[in-house]
């Protein structure tokens, strides 16, 4: 048991380096928490068809400045909020590749982005060898769905959604070395006929060099629905597109610079996906316990 205490406590370094899992299956304790500011980025020359292959288009890009925060409420319940504070997109000219013209010129919007605000209840007692939480998601549209003049634009899908996730995860050591393992798998019910997703994820990470350093791999994927009337291909270049689909692979790293705060990055990759960017994403952030 003393173990499992052990792991438990490293596992809240975790939490500060996923903010998209949401800490996975272990809740903040009591009056404890954390806030993390980062950076997010894609920039991308093409994209994944509707049919799953790579065309080419615009360079296109969108960059994130957000907070993410977790209070813990309860031992057991947990608030959670994603708020991108400052969201900009882009995209680039078009240019004649006969003349070098510029057929269309390029624009930018920035503004507020789309934010969550999340509660998560731990059904298993803190300190359990496996730790299982529900997650109860409500997706506010924040962010600018038409921007531009063409009103292609966009720094969020402009709908209001609702998402439950179920995570579970586990710690183990082996020698000096902790491990942790989450799954996660979710329901997001969209509203404006987009379609419904599934969501699903899961990570391995170890703490090495004396807790000071995570190392974390991560596989996430969502698969749509199609129950909705909204068309799917008129953003196709977007990350807002409507029956977006992918699975992607990253690795992201967090270290600890101080007692109670540090840095990380991340680097994340679609290996397929359908009406979405076919480019890594990015980010870089500096988290605080609290």
């Amino acid at each position: 048991m003393k173990k499992y205490r052990y792991i438990s406590l490293l596992l809240i370094l975790f939490i500060s380096t996923s903010s998209l899992m949401g800490g996975g299956g272990w809740p903040q304790p009591k009056g404890k928490g954390y806030l993390k500011l980062s950076e997010w980025w894609v920039i991308s020359d093409q994209h994944y068809t509707d049919s799953g292959l790579i065309d080419p288009n615009v360079t296109t890009g969108i960059f994130n400045t957000s907070i993410y925060a977790e209070y813990g409420f309860t031992n057991r319940l947990t608030g959670v909020l994603y708020f991108p504070f400052y969201s900009r997109t882009f995209s680039n000219n078009i240019v004649s590749g006969t003349t070098g013209e510029v057929i269309t010129p390029g624009e930018a919007i920035s503004g507020l982005g789309d934010t969550d605000l999340s509660l998560k209840y731990g059904i298993t007692k803190p300190g359990s060898g496996l730790a299982i939480a529900v997650t109860a998601t409500l997706g506010l549209p924040f962010g600018n769905s038409s921007g531009g003049t063409l009103g292609n634009l966009q720094l969020g899908d402009g709908e209001f959604n609702q998402m439950i996730t179920a995570d579970a995860g586990t710690g183990w050591q082996v020698g000096s070395i902790p491990f942790f393992a989450n799954a996660s798998l979710g329901y997001n019910n969209r509203t404006k006929e987009f379609s419904d997703e599934i969501r699903y994820g899961l990570e391995l990470g170890a703490n090495l060099f004396n807790n000071k350093l995570w190392v974390i791999g991560r596989l996430t994927g969502v698969e749509s629905r199609r129950n909705g009337a909204t068309a799917a291909t008129a953003n196709a270049t977007s990350i807002f597109a409507n029956n977006a689909e992918f699975t992607s692979i990253g690795a992201e790293i967090a270290y600890n610079i101080g007692e109670n705060w540090g840095v990380s990055a991340s680097a994340t990759g679609a290996v397929r996906g359908e009406l979405i960017f076919a480019s890594p994403s990015y980010s870089f952030g500096v988290f605080s316990k609290f």
